[in-house]
């Protein structure tokens, strides 16, 4: 794109990625806005940390630790 348009990606059959991004552009001027994307962000933060916490220990059932 010129200079002065400004471009955001999202990838095909991404529409939840494209609502974040679209929410985060909305918060920076609302502040009630910015404090529930805050919430989902940690919900997901700790979404993620449970769910690769999990893959590790079927990890580790199934091969065993082999990390010295």
């Amino acid at each position: 794109m010129p200079p002065g348009v400004p471009v955001g990606t999202m990838a095909i059959d991404g529409a939840r990625n494209a609502a974040i991004f679209a929410v985060q552009i909305l918060a920076l001027s609302d502040p009630n806005l910015a404090a529930k994307l805050e919430e989902f962000k940690e919900k997901l933060a700790r979404s993620v940390k449970e769910r690769s916490e999990r893959v590790k220990k079927m990890a580790e059932e199934e091969f065993g630790d082999d990390r010295g």
